[in-house]
């Protein structure tokens, strides 16, 4: 899939928010990102820290292991998440 790609142990993930959703989830592919929906409102850096938290429990690692590298005031973003320990069916295997 192309919305995301390992680089080594990291993950990079390019994803489209939904800010405001009724529950934090992943939605569907959209071409090269994966559309994620959060609750948190899309101000003051909310957003991105909730989907920092979400992204951070979804695969098993700490807040600091998820490290958004573009996209900060956008609604499309990519992280990299270093050496997931968990990952949903979604994501492959490298």
């Amino acid at each position: 899939m192309s919305w995301y790609h390992w680089e080594g142990a990291d993950l990079l993930l390019r994803v489209r928010v939904q800010p405001r959703a009724s529950c934090d989830e992943f939605a569907e592919a959209l071409g090269d990102q994966l559309k994620v929906r959060i609750t948190a409102p899309p101000v003051e850096g909310k957003a991105n820290s909730h989907l920092i938290r979400f992204l951070a429990k979804t695969f098993g690692v700490p807040k600091a292991q998820v490290l958004l590298e573009a996209g900060a005031n956008s609604r499309n973003k990519q992280f990299r998440i270093t050496a997931p320990r968990v990952l949903p069916p979604s994501v492959a295997s490298p």
